[in-house]
């Protein structure tokens, strides 16, 4: 009995950890349902230092802007204390969101929906007590707005931007001086001398 029993509870865990990885690795399923956190291979994959927020608002003809996420019907929160639209890290829905959201609702004419991205250093969300003890924090938290998209009413994007982690990484490599020095300096090329390949730098 003993045996059969941890025969049984090995291959439940194989089969479990088999479906995670073919889920994460054909896009099946993977975010069906929360438990699917536990399962996916690359659960812990892309954690940040920083906190993210989208902030979804349409701009009226008047000039007057409105929230257009979440909805005035009320809101949904999938895994935390989150709305859904927070969760949308690439604004792969946002635009519909925003046009679900003025297809019902009464409001003036629209001219352009915003996604506007804010960001800050998680170290800022430690309760006081933690603070002092684990990193020095002061007082002002500083917080990065970032207009992320634009959108027609409708949404459909007029301009779309990468997101700002995304926008300082580039930015890190593309005005890197040592980077442009190295670049001017040589070419890599890759020679073969019948042993081994090796990557040299040939100047100009």
């Amino acid at each position: 009995m003993r045996r059969w029993l941890s025969q049984s509870f090995i291959a439940l865990y194989l089969g479990i950890l088999a479906f995670g990885i073919g889920s994460h690795g054909f896009k099946y399923c993977d975010s069906c349902h929360p438990g699917m956190y536990l399962v996916v291979w690359d659960m812990f994959c892309g954690w940040s230092t920083w906190e993210q927020r989208l902030h979804v608002i349409g701009e009226g003809e008047s000039g007057t802007y409105y929230r257009l996420a979440p909805g005035p019907w009320g809101d949904y929160q999938p895994y935390s204390n989150l709305s859904r639209h927070h969760y949308d890290n690439f604004g792969s829905h946002t635009g519909r969101l925003a046009a679900n959201c003025l297809k019902h609702t009464d409001h003036e004419p629209m001219r352009r929906v915003f996604v506007v991205e804010e960001s800050w250093n998680k170290k800022f969300n430690l309760p006081p007590s933690l603070n002092p003890n684990v990193v020095p924090v002061n007082d002002e938290k500083f917080t990065y707005l970032y207009l992320r998209d634009e959108l027609k009413p409708d949404g459909t994007p007029i301009v779309r931007r990468a997101p700002w982690h995304q926008l300082q990484m580039t930015r890190s490599i593309s005005e890197n001086p040592r980077l442009h020095a190295q670049a001017r300096h040589g070419t890599p090329v890759m020679l073969a001398d019948g042993a081994a390949n090796q990557v040299a730098e040939v100047p100009h």
